[in-house]
């Protein structure tokens, strides 16, 4: 390698270490304030729970892949409603977007007026399935480099069958769903539960149109979903 292009490797690693602080620095200052500021106060200790959990946990899988699969957080970063190319993505994106917003802003508000009681062992059982779901993501993103935050298929991707993928075809998407539903029992809110449902109808129908896709466009798909019948939760679906 000529010292031109050491630089230009040195160079893209920097500006993917910077992108990804500045993009976790803002996620964190954003939730937090997602997440106290319709509570109207920095006593609402679940909030606290919730958000270190996430930090953490965020923080420590993209250090992970930061070191050992730089290639995924890039990917993972150009991620969005925007960056979609079917417009029924775009769209569904976006619900998904606004749903997610909703089960944080509004523990807050059931907070503050108090219209929910959630006993503790329901608190620390959300605590419970929001880090297996970010355990989940993580062996997903292990196994499979090609996890991309869009639909898309790369010109070197192959089908993973090992790991996670073994049990269900769309582990990631199992995982999400594990932390969706875990995050408003973790902020001791009955009422964020209601939107879990669509958020998940969300997820379900992205993973149909995904499945369409990669039937079309990435060998051997078709012979891995004959294989492993069930798409997130094995032996059910």
């Amino acid at each position: 390698m000529i010292a031109g292009e050491e630089k230009s490797v040195g160079d893209n690693g920097t500006n993917l270490r910077r992108a990804l602080l500045v993009r976790s620095v803002a996620f964190y200052i954003v939730f937090w304030l997602f997440l106290f500021v319709p509570a109207g106060t920095i006593a609402y200790w679940q909030a606290w729970i919730c958000w270190a959990v996430f930090c953490i946990s965020s923080l420590a899988i993209s250090l992970w892949f930061l070191k050992r699969d730089p290639g995924l957080i890039e990917r993972r970063l150009s991620g969005g409603p925007g960056a979609e190319n079917e417009p029924g993505q775009k769209i569904v994106q976006t619900f998904m977007a606004l749903f997610c917003l909703l089960i944080v802003v509004i523990p807050g508000l059931d907070y503050r007026f108090g219209f929910s009681e959630v006993p503790g062992y329901a608190i620390i059982m959300g605590v419970i399935l929001l880090i297996l779901g970010f355990y989940i993501v993580f062996l997903t993103f292990r196994e499979n480099t090609y996890s991309s935050a869009i639909i898309e298929v790369q010109s070197d991707q192959t089908v993973i069958s090992t790991g996670p993928y073994r049990f269900v075809r769309h582990p990631m998407y199992a995982g999400a769903i594990l932390i969706i539903a875990a995050t408003p029992l973790t902020l001791g809110s009955w009422w964020a539960l209601l939107f879990v449902p669509l958020l998940i109808a969300g997820i379900v129908w992205r993973l149909l149109d995904e499945e369409k896709f990669l039937s079309l466009n990435l060998p051997g798909y078709l012979k891995y979903c004959k294989k492993t019948r069930f798409r997130l939760v094995p032996g059910v679906w």
